[in-house]
Protein backbone atom coordinates (compact mmCIF):
# COMPACT_ATOMS: atom_id res chain seq x y z
CA UNK A 1 0.00 0.00 0.00
CA UNK A 2 2.91 2.65 0.89
CA UNK A 3 4.06 1.54 -2.28
CA UNK A 4 0.73 2.37 -4.02
CA UNK A 5 0.49 5.58 -2.48
CA UNK A 6 3.71 7.09 -3.08
CA UNK A 7 3.12 6.11 -6.61
CA UNK A 8 -0.14 7.60 -6.83
CA UNK A 9 1.29 11.16 -5.33
CA UNK A 10 4.41 10.75 -8.10
CA UNK A 11 1.27 10.54 -10.55
CA UNK A 12 -0.58 13.61 -9.44
CA UNK A 13 2.94 15.71 -9.02
CA UNK A 14 3.43 14.88 -12.50
CA UNK A 15 0.29 16.04 -13.67
CA UNK A 16 0.27 18.92 -11.28
CA UNK A 17 -2.06 21.94 -13.31
CA UNK A 18 -4.48 19.13 -13.91
CA UNK A 19 -4.52 18.00 -10.14
CA UNK A 20 -5.08 21.68 -9.22
CA UNK A 21 -7.70 22.82 -11.20
CA UNK A 22 -9.55 19.76 -9.87
CA UNK A 23 -9.02 20.57 -6.51
CA UNK A 24 -9.98 24.18 -7.04
CA UNK A 25 -13.36 22.96 -8.85
CA UNK A 26 -14.07 20.86 -5.68
CA UNK A 27 -12.70 23.35 -3.47
CA UNK A 28 -15.11 26.08 -4.18
CA UNK A 29 -18.51 23.85 -4.02
CA UNK A 30 -17.26 22.35 -0.53
CA UNK A 31 -16.59 26.52 0.25
CA UNK A 32 -19.98 27.49 -0.57
CA UNK A 33 -21.55 24.64 1.26
CA UNK A 34 -19.61 25.40 4.21
CA UNK A 35 -20.57 28.91 4.18
CA UNK A 36 -24.24 28.48 3.82
CA UNK A 37 -24.84 25.94 6.29
CA UNK A 38 -23.03 27.29 8.98
CA UNK A 39 -25.13 30.35 9.02
CA UNK A 40 -28.19 28.47 7.97
CA UNK A 41 -27.11 26.09 11.14
CA UNK A 42 -26.44 29.64 13.00
CA UNK A 43 -30.00 30.76 12.51
CA UNK A 44 -31.15 27.68 13.76
CA UNK A 45 -29.06 28.41 17.14
CA UNK A 46 -30.64 31.63 17.53
CA UNK A 47 -34.75 30.07 16.74
CA UNK A 48 -33.70 27.17 19.67
CA UNK A 49 -32.50 29.62 22.21
CA UNK A 50 -35.86 31.56 21.95
CA UNK A 51 -37.94 28.32 21.68
CA UNK A 52 -35.97 26.91 25.56
CA UNK A 53 -36.17 30.74 26.98
CA UNK A 54 -38.54 32.32 28.69
CA UNK A 55 -40.28 33.37 25.66
CA UNK A 56 -42.05 29.89 25.35
CA UNK A 57 -44.83 30.75 27.96
CA UNK A 58 -45.69 33.73 25.81
CA UNK A 59 -48.99 34.52 23.72
CA UNK A 60 -49.26 37.62 21.32
CA UNK A 61 -52.34 39.64 20.82
CA UNK A 62 -51.78 41.48 17.09
CA UNK A 63 -53.40 42.75 14.37
CA UNK A 64 -53.87 40.37 11.39
CA UNK A 65 -51.72 40.99 8.70
CA UNK A 66 -49.21 42.51 10.69
CA UNK A 67 -46.19 41.42 12.88
CA UNK A 68 -44.90 42.15 16.53
CA UNK A 69 -42.76 44.58 15.25
CA UNK A 70 -45.35 47.03 12.42
CA UNK A 71 -48.49 46.16 15.08
CA UNK A 72 -47.71 49.70 15.81
CA UNK A 73 -48.14 50.84 11.75
CA UNK A 74 -52.73 50.01 11.92
CA UNK A 75 -54.31 52.74 13.33
CA UNK A 76 -57.61 51.01 12.83
CA UNK A 77 -56.57 48.22 15.42
CA UNK A 78 -56.30 48.98 19.25
CA UNK A 79 -56.81 47.28 22.39
CA UNK A 80 -58.76 48.75 25.05
CA UNK A 81 -58.39 48.02 28.47
CA UNK A 82 -61.91 45.83 28.23
CA UNK A 83 -59.66 43.79 25.96
CA UNK A 84 -57.32 43.62 28.39
CA UNK A 85 -59.58 42.66 31.19
CA UNK A 86 -60.90 40.12 29.09
CA UNK A 87 -57.82 38.24 28.43
CA UNK A 88 -56.75 37.97 32.44
CA UNK A 89 -59.63 36.56 33.23
CA UNK A 90 -58.91 33.88 30.68
CA UNK A 91 -58.23 30.83 32.59
CA UNK A 92 -54.52 29.82 33.10
CA UNK A 93 -53.51 33.69 32.06
CA UNK A 94 -51.36 34.44 34.67
CA UNK A 95 -50.20 38.12 33.48
CA UNK A 96 -51.17 40.33 30.73
CA UNK A 97 -49.43 43.74 29.16
CA UNK A 98 -50.68 46.29 26.78
CA UNK A 99 -48.00 47.43 24.74
CA UNK A 100 -47.60 50.57 22.82
CA UNK A 101 -45.89 50.51 19.71
CA UNK A 102 -45.36 53.77 17.71
CA UNK A 103 -42.80 55.16 14.97
CA UNK A 104 -40.81 58.21 16.79
CA UNK A 105 -39.21 60.69 15.11
CA UNK A 106 -36.15 60.90 17.69
CA UNK A 107 -32.86 64.02 17.40
CA UNK A 108 -29.71 63.64 18.46
CA UNK A 109 -26.87 66.72 17.65
CA UNK A 110 -29.06 68.14 14.98
CA UNK A 111 -29.58 64.44 13.13
CA UNK A 112 -33.01 63.47 12.87
CA UNK A 113 -34.12 59.72 13.22
CA UNK A 114 -37.04 57.38 12.77
CA UNK A 115 -37.32 54.42 15.12
CA UNK A 116 -39.98 52.67 17.13
CA UNK A 117 -40.70 53.97 20.77
CA UNK A 118 -42.85 51.07 22.74
CA UNK A 119 -44.69 52.03 26.07
CA UNK A 120 -45.92 49.96 28.77
CA UNK A 121 -46.33 49.71 32.28
CA UNK A 122 -43.04 49.54 34.36
CA UNK A 123 -44.46 46.38 36.34
CA UNK A 124 -44.79 44.98 33.22
CA UNK A 125 -41.55 45.31 32.04
CA UNK A 126 -40.23 41.47 32.84
CA UNK A 127 -42.73 40.08 30.10
CA UNK A 128 -40.67 42.64 27.27
CA UNK A 129 -37.68 41.53 28.58
CA UNK A 130 -38.75 37.93 28.82
CA UNK A 131 -40.36 37.46 25.49
CA UNK A 132 -37.72 39.59 23.70
CA UNK A 133 -35.65 36.82 25.71
CA UNK A 134 -33.25 40.46 27.35
CA UNK A 135 -31.97 41.83 30.06
CA UNK A 136 -30.42 45.43 30.99
CA UNK A 137 -27.19 45.77 29.78
CA UNK A 138 -26.22 48.66 31.79
CA UNK A 139 -28.17 51.19 34.12
CA UNK A 140 -31.88 49.94 35.37
CA UNK A 141 -35.74 49.14 34.20
CA UNK A 142 -38.22 51.49 34.68
CA UNK A 143 -40.17 52.00 37.48
CA UNK A 144 -43.70 53.31 38.46
CA UNK A 145 -42.48 56.38 40.12
CA UNK A 146 -40.65 57.21 36.73
CA UNK A 147 -41.26 60.64 34.30
CA UNK A 148 -38.93 61.43 31.65
CA UNK A 149 -37.11 58.60 31.70
CA UNK A 150 -36.16 56.02 29.24
CA UNK A 151 -34.57 52.66 28.19
CA UNK A 152 -32.80 52.87 25.05
CA UNK A 153 -31.56 49.57 23.22
CA UNK A 154 -28.06 48.38 22.66
CA UNK A 155 -27.27 50.02 19.60
CA UNK A 156 -27.81 53.84 20.86
CA UNK A 157 -24.62 53.33 22.77
CA UNK A 158 -22.61 52.04 19.58
CA UNK A 159 -20.93 55.15 17.99
CA UNK A 160 -21.83 55.30 14.12
CA UNK A 161 -24.63 52.48 15.12
CA UNK A 162 -27.45 55.16 14.85
CA UNK A 163 -25.76 58.64 15.42
CA UNK A 164 -22.39 59.13 15.19
CA UNK A 165 -21.98 60.22 19.17
CA UNK A 166 -22.84 57.34 21.29
CA UNK A 167 -25.05 58.03 24.13
CA UNK A 168 -24.01 57.63 28.26
CA UNK A 169 -26.21 57.20 31.02
CA UNK A 170 -28.26 59.96 32.28
CA UNK A 171 -27.74 61.76 28.54
CA UNK A 172 -30.37 63.10 27.14
CA UNK A 173 -32.26 62.57 24.09
CA UNK A 174 -35.03 64.12 21.79
CA UNK A 175 -38.15 62.50 21.22
CA UNK A 176 -40.38 63.90 19.44
CA UNK A 177 -39.69 67.72 20.64
CA UNK A 178 -39.35 66.28 24.41
CA UNK A 179 -36.12 65.47 26.19
CA UNK A 180 -36.06 62.26 28.08
CA UNK A 181 -32.80 61.29 30.40
CA UNK A 182 -31.61 57.49 29.76
CA UNK A 183 -31.65 55.48 32.95
CA UNK A 184 -29.93 52.25 31.12
CA UNK A 185 -29.79 49.80 27.95
CA UNK A 186 -30.72 46.70 27.16
CA UNK A 187 -28.25 43.95 25.89
CA UNK A 188 -28.36 42.93 22.17
CA UNK A 189 -30.90 41.07 20.71
CA UNK A 190 -29.18 41.13 17.30
CA UNK A 191 -30.98 43.08 14.64
CA UNK A 192 -30.65 46.53 14.14
CA UNK A 193 -34.75 46.92 14.27
CA UNK A 194 -35.16 45.95 17.78
CA UNK A 195 -31.75 47.62 19.01
CA UNK A 196 -32.58 50.69 17.98
CA UNK A 197 -36.37 50.14 19.75
CA UNK A 198 -36.82 52.85 22.83
CA UNK A 199 -38.69 52.07 26.17
CA UNK A 200 -40.45 54.35 27.84
CA UNK A 201 -43.36 53.95 30.59
CA UNK A 202 -46.84 54.25 29.78
CA UNK A 203 -47.74 57.30 31.44
CA UNK A 204 -44.96 59.19 29.41
CA UNK A 205 -45.89 57.70 25.81
CA UNK A 206 -49.58 58.75 26.73
CA UNK A 207 -48.80 61.82 27.28
CA UNK A 208 -45.98 62.69 24.49
CA UNK A 209 -48.69 60.97 22.02
CA UNK A 210 -51.74 62.61 23.76
CA UNK A 211 -50.82 65.90 23.34
CA UNK A 212 -49.98 65.90 19.74
CA UNK A 213 -52.11 65.04 16.78
CA UNK A 214 -51.66 61.18 17.16
CA UNK A 215 -54.07 60.58 19.82
CA UNK A 216 -53.48 56.97 21.48
CA UNK A 217 -56.73 55.14 21.96
CA UNK A 218 -56.00 52.06 23.23
CA UNK A 219 -52.63 49.22 23.09
CA UNK A 220 -51.35 48.31 19.77
CA UNK A 221 -50.93 44.75 20.97
CA UNK A 222 -50.23 42.98 23.99
CA UNK A 223 -48.35 40.14 25.71
CA UNK A 224 -49.95 37.22 28.01
CA UNK A 225 -48.20 34.93 29.99
CA UNK A 226 -49.75 31.75 30.14
CA UNK A 227 -49.62 28.21 31.24
CA UNK A 228 -47.22 26.15 29.10
CA UNK A 229 -48.79 23.25 29.46
CA UNK A 230 -52.69 23.94 28.18
CA UNK A 231 -51.26 26.65 25.57
CA UNK A 232 -53.51 25.80 22.15
CA UNK A 233 -56.37 25.65 25.10
CA UNK A 234 -55.28 28.76 26.49
CA UNK A 235 -55.35 30.54 23.48
CA UNK A 236 -58.77 29.02 22.27
CA UNK A 237 -60.38 30.80 25.40
CA UNK A 238 -58.61 33.74 24.92
CA UNK A 239 -59.61 34.36 21.10
CA UNK A 240 -63.19 33.72 22.68
CA UNK A 241 -63.41 36.12 25.31
CA UNK A 242 -61.90 39.02 22.80
CA UNK A 243 -64.88 38.20 20.42
CA UNK A 244 -66.98 38.90 23.20
CA UNK A 245 -65.31 41.94 24.28
CA UNK A 246 -64.75 43.04 20.88
CA UNK A 247 -68.18 42.00 19.33
CA UNK A 248 -67.40 39.89 16.52
CA UNK A 249 -68.14 36.19 15.42
CA UNK A 250 -66.08 34.20 14.91
CA UNK A 251 -64.15 34.49 11.53
CA UNK A 252 -64.42 37.50 11.37
CA UNK A 253 -62.01 38.70 14.00
CA UNK A 254 -59.65 41.83 13.38
CA UNK A 255 -56.76 40.56 15.69
CA UNK A 256 -54.51 37.07 15.94
CA UNK A 257 -53.47 35.26 18.93
CA UNK A 258 -50.60 33.62 18.78
CA UNK A 259 -47.96 31.32 20.52
CA UNK A 260 -44.41 32.92 20.65
CA UNK A 261 -43.36 29.25 19.53
CA UNK A 262 -46.20 29.47 16.37
CA UNK A 263 -44.59 32.89 15.58
CA UNK A 264 -41.14 30.61 15.51
CA UNK A 265 -41.98 27.70 13.37
CA UNK A 266 -43.03 30.24 10.33
CA UNK A 267 -40.11 31.77 10.73
CA UNK A 268 -38.36 28.22 10.50
CA UNK A 269 -40.29 26.87 8.07
CA UNK A 270 -39.46 30.02 5.47
CA UNK A 271 -35.54 29.51 6.68
CA UNK A 272 -36.32 25.75 5.95
CA UNK A 273 -37.15 27.08 2.09
CA UNK A 274 -34.12 29.58 2.11
CA UNK A 275 -31.24 27.14 3.61
CA UNK A 276 -32.68 24.18 0.99
CA UNK A 277 -32.93 26.53 -1.94
CA UNK A 278 -29.34 27.71 -1.23
CA UNK A 279 -27.62 24.52 -0.40
CA UNK A 280 -29.52 23.46 -3.67
CA UNK A 281 -27.10 25.74 -5.27
CA UNK A 282 -24.26 24.41 -3.45
CA UNK A 283 -24.62 21.13 -4.40
CA UNK A 284 -24.88 21.94 -7.92
CA UNK A 285 -21.10 23.68 -7.79
CA UNK A 286 -20.30 19.99 -6.17
CA UNK A 287 -21.64 18.04 -8.95
CA UNK A 288 -20.13 20.44 -11.28
CA UNK A 289 -16.65 19.35 -9.43
CA UNK A 290 -17.35 15.93 -9.34
CA UNK A 291 -17.80 15.98 -13.53
CA UNK A 292 -14.80 17.68 -13.02
CA UNK A 293 -13.21 15.10 -11.24
CA UNK A 294 -14.57 11.95 -13.43
CA UNK A 295 -13.11 13.99 -16.75
CA UNK A 296 -9.74 14.41 -15.15
CA UNK A 297 -9.56 10.54 -14.00
CA UNK A 298 -10.91 9.86 -17.60
CA UNK A 299 -8.50 11.48 -19.65
CA UNK A 300 -5.44 10.20 -16.79
CA UNK A 301 -6.67 6.85 -17.99
CA UNK A 302 -6.36 7.54 -21.43
CA UNK A 303 -2.94 8.85 -20.84
CA UNK A 304 -2.00 6.08 -18.90
CA UNK A 305 -2.56 3.07 -20.62
CA UNK A 306 0.08 1.82 -21.47
CA UNK A 307 1.62 2.69 -18.38
CA UNK A 308 -1.43 0.04 -17.14
CA UNK A 309 -0.07 -2.26 -19.18
CA UNK A 310 2.96 -2.25 -17.48
CA UNK A 311 1.98 -2.23 -14.25
CA UNK A 312 -0.39 -5.11 -15.07
CA UNK A 313 2.50 -7.23 -17.08
CA UNK A 314 4.59 -7.42 -14.07
CA UNK A 315 2.51 -8.47 -11.95
CA UNK A 316 -0.15 -5.62 -10.69
CA UNK A 317 -3.85 -7.07 -10.19
CA UNK A 318 -6.96 -5.52 -10.99
CA UNK A 319 -8.23 -4.48 -7.44
CA UNK A 320 -4.19 -2.80 -7.34
CA UNK A 321 -4.98 -0.80 -10.19
CA UNK A 322 -8.66 0.32 -8.91
CA UNK A 323 -6.81 0.95 -5.84
CA UNK A 324 -4.51 3.27 -7.68
CA UNK A 325 -7.30 5.50 -9.15
CA UNK A 326 -9.78 5.53 -6.75
CA UNK A 327 -6.86 6.94 -3.87
CA UNK A 328 -5.46 9.63 -6.44
CA UNK A 329 -9.87 10.70 -7.04
CA UNK A 330 -10.05 10.48 -3.10
CA UNK A 331 -7.38 12.45 -2.40
CA UNK A 332 -8.53 14.96 -4.69
CA UNK A 333 -11.17 15.21 -2.75
CA UNK A 334 -10.06 14.89 0.23
CA UNK A 335 -7.35 18.14 -0.75
CA UNK A 336 -10.09 20.35 -2.07
CA UNK A 337 -12.06 19.49 0.91
CA UNK A 338 -9.80 20.83 3.24
CA UNK A 339 -8.87 23.57 1.57
CA UNK A 340 -12.39 24.26 0.95
CA UNK A 341 -13.53 24.00 4.92
CA UNK A 342 -10.01 26.58 5.80
CA UNK A 343 -11.55 28.97 3.33
CA UNK A 344 -14.95 28.15 4.32
CA UNK A 345 -14.14 28.98 7.87
CA UNK A 346 -12.13 32.23 7.25
CA UNK A 347 -14.69 33.92 5.48
CA UNK A 348 -17.48 32.97 7.74
CA UNK A 349 -15.18 34.20 10.43
CA UNK A 350 -15.23 37.57 8.59
CA UNK A 351 -18.34 38.00 7.45
CA UNK A 352 -19.69 37.57 11.59
CA UNK A 353 -17.30 40.47 12.43
CA UNK A 354 -18.64 43.04 9.16
CA UNK A 355 -22.36 41.88 10.40
CA UNK A 356 -21.79 42.19 14.02
CA UNK A 357 -20.47 45.58 13.42
CA UNK A 358 -23.43 46.76 11.34
CA UNK A 359 -25.81 45.22 14.17
CA UNK A 360 -26.63 41.79 12.87
CA UNK A 361 -25.18 39.88 15.88
CA UNK A 362 -27.83 36.75 15.29
CA UNK A 363 -26.72 36.04 12.42
CA UNK A 364 -23.62 34.15 13.71
CA UNK A 365 -22.02 30.91 11.68
CA UNK A 366 -21.78 27.59 13.59
CA UNK A 367 -18.92 25.85 14.19
CA UNK A 368 -18.91 22.33 15.60
CA UNK A 369 -16.67 19.19 14.56
CA UNK A 370 -19.21 17.74 12.78
CA UNK A 371 -19.49 20.13 10.36
CA UNK A 372 -15.73 20.73 9.47
CA UNK A 373 -15.83 16.54 9.35
CA UNK A 374 -18.87 16.32 7.61
CA UNK A 375 -17.83 18.60 4.13
CA UNK A 376 -14.31 16.73 4.21
CA UNK A 377 -15.97 13.61 4.39
CA UNK A 378 -18.37 14.68 1.62
CA UNK A 379 -15.62 15.96 -0.71
CA UNK A 380 -13.58 12.92 -0.11
CA UNK A 381 -16.14 10.82 -1.20
CA UNK A 382 -17.99 12.76 -3.55
CA UNK A 383 -13.63 12.68 -5.14
CA UNK A 384 -14.02 8.49 -4.57
CA UNK A 385 -17.22 8.49 -6.00
CA UNK A 386 -16.49 10.60 -9.86
CA UNK A 387 -13.02 8.34 -9.62
CA UNK A 388 -15.04 5.23 -9.65
CA UNK A 389 -16.08 4.17 -12.95
CA UNK A 390 -12.69 5.27 -14.50
CA UNK A 391 -10.75 3.75 -12.03
CA UNK A 392 -12.96 0.10 -12.92
CA UNK A 393 -12.34 1.06 -16.65
CA UNK A 394 -8.82 1.29 -16.32
CA UNK A 395 -8.56 -1.79 -14.01
CA UNK A 396 -10.38 -3.76 -16.88
CA UNK A 397 -7.89 -2.66 -19.36
CA UNK A 398 -6.33 -6.18 -21.15
CA UNK A 399 -2.76 -6.40 -20.84
CA UNK A 400 -2.37 -7.06 -24.41
CA UNK A 401 -4.58 -4.03 -25.49
CA UNK A 402 -2.35 -1.54 -23.26
CA UNK A 403 1.09 -2.35 -24.40
CA UNK A 404 0.14 -1.82 -27.70
CA UNK A 405 -1.34 1.75 -27.38
CA UNK A 406 -0.69 4.32 -28.51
Amino acid sequence: MSENIKYSLKNLLNRKQRSILTIISIFIGITTIFIFVSFGWGLYDYVKEFTTSSSADKVTIISKGAGIVFSGMDPSFVLTEDDIKAIERTPRVFKVAGIYAKPAKIKHDGIVKYVFLIGFKPQDEELITDLFNIEIDKGRKLNKNDKGKVVLGYNYQIKDRIFPRAFELNNKIEIEGKKFRIIGFFEAVGNPQDDSNIYMSEKDIRELYFNSTQEIKGYNWAIAKVDLENIDRVITEVEKNLRESRGQKEGEEDFFVESFQDLLKTYTKALDIVIAFVILISLISVIVSSVNTANTMITSVLERTREIGVLKAIGARNREIFKIFLFESSLLGFIGGVLGVLVGWMITYALKNILDSFGWGFLTPHYSTSLFVTCILFATITGAISGAIPAMQASKIKVVDALRYE
